[in-house]
């Protein structure tokens, strides 16, 4: 074991955007922190993630003063179009339930959390190996890594908090007799491809298709982000150029009503895995877990950044009231309060992939056919889709009615 030679009140495992906006809040209510990431910093804020942030996400980064950029140059839009094989049809978000969606991608969020936290003189421990959690059945959690110098740290906190994804070591921290794993693997990926040329239209394009769902997303005015169906197991290298622009155009219905698909340079290729995953309880003793440390979801109801985010926003004036007041009320009901949200986001991103992914059985191709037609003729079916993607209000969570 180390000596001790960090000392800080919340300890935070993992620089992504759920940590560094955690240690934020807290610096804004004087709580300290110190934070811990596997990773280098140029590793950090390169990350290509999702790029769809809710309504109340925007609104929590604007309150917090990070809105700047994000307002400069994010897109603001106001809803999606649903399509299937000669049908597209438009859900106009602002219409229906009176909230937009922004298109400013993870990794621009990250820039403006590094830059904000540098320019604070936040204390972020980069490229630290061996991170160990002790302790955090008592009040005098610590955590040990080692440096990036190669040499062995110990930092000692009253609170301890999970940041740190589906791989770090805070998740398995919990002991088993605790905790509880739910999970659903999919029986597909997502080909994901990032191409220099402006988007080929104005909001993003959830296509279901007989050879596969496609999606055609975007991230600034000159780079367009795609999706494709793809069975699990498939390596980005099994797909030349030619073949993805002739898969995307086939099902994101080129010539259709005039409508053109614009190709261009591919400059990324990636395969994601489709799975939910979701552990509870979400805290355990002075260990709090965040974002993807608790929780995972199919990228197709963009919830992954936006459910991190309103994570944070709970924990943080929990903590807050724990650690400057001895106040266990919010931290005693942060769990059950974040999980209302994870569960009905998980539920939403679980639809929203069963209705317009590709199925080898005929009979539920013509019930996601069915389910598409109901969503685009009906107004409660459409504004429960905007409801949920445009995102609850954070707050809403508090109650019980919100699950």
């Amino acid at each position: 074991m180390a000596a001790a030679d960090l000392r800080t009140q919340v300890a935070i495992i993992g620089a992504g955007p759920a940590g560094m906006l955690l240690s934020h809040l807290l610096a804004a209510d004087g709580v300290e922190s110190i934070v811990l990431e596997t990773r280098s910093q140029s590793y950090v804020a390169s990350r290509i993630r999702a790029g769809i942030l809710e309504q109340s996400t925007v609104d929590l980064l604007r309150e917090c003063g990070l809105g700047e950029r994000l307002h400069r140059e994010g897109d603001e839009h106001r809803g999606i179009y649903l399509q299937w094989p000669d049908e597209r049809h438009h859900l106009d978000f602002v219409d229906l339930i009176g909230r937009s969606v922004w298109v400013y991608g993870q990794t621009e969020v990250q820039k403006d959390l590094i830059d904000a936290r540098n320019a604070a003189g936040q204390e972020i421990h980069y490229d630290v190996t061996d991170t160990s959690l002790h302790d955090i059945e008592t009040n005098s959690p610590a955590v040990t890594f080692t440096d990036v110098d190669g040499r062995p740290r110990r930092v000692d906190a009253d609170i301890v908090v999970g940041c740190d994804g589906s791989f770090g070591p805070s998740r398995e921290r919990v002991p088993p007799h605790v905790r509880r794993d739910w999970n659903r693997v999919y029986p597909y990926s997502w080909f994901g491809v990032l191409a220099d040329i402006a988007p080929s239209t104005d909001e993003l394009i959830y296509a279901w298709h007989g050879d596969g769902f496609a999606l055609h997303s975007m991230r600034s005015a000159t780079v367009s982000r795609f999706y494709l169906q793809v069975p699990n197991g498939t390596a980005p290298d099994d797909w030349s150029d030619d073949r993805i622009w002739e898969a995307l155009a086939t099902r994101l219905g080129h010539g259709q009503n005039g409508w053109e698909l614009t190709t261009g340079p591919i400059t990324d290729k990636s395969v994601l895995p489709m799975r939910s995953f979701v552990q509870t309880p979400m805290r355990y003793g002075r260990l709090f877990l965040a974002g993807d440390a608790a929780h995972i979801v199919p990228p197709t109801g963009a919830k992954g950044l936006n459910l991190a985010v309103a994570d944070v926003a709970l924990l943080a004036p929990a903590l807050v009231d724990l650690v400057r007041k001895d106040d266990h009320r919010l931290a005693n009901g942060y769990s059950d309060t974040a999980l209302r949200r994870v569960w009905r986001c998980t539920h939403f991103s679980w639809w929203m992939t069963a209705m317009l992914h590709r199925s080898e059985d005929p009979f539920d191709e013509q019930l996601q056919l069915s389910q598409l037609r109901w969503v685009t003729s009906s107004a409660a079916g459409a504004a429960g889709l905007a409801e949920n993607y445009a995102g609850l209000p954070i707050g809403l969570t508090r109650s019980s009615s919100a699950g």
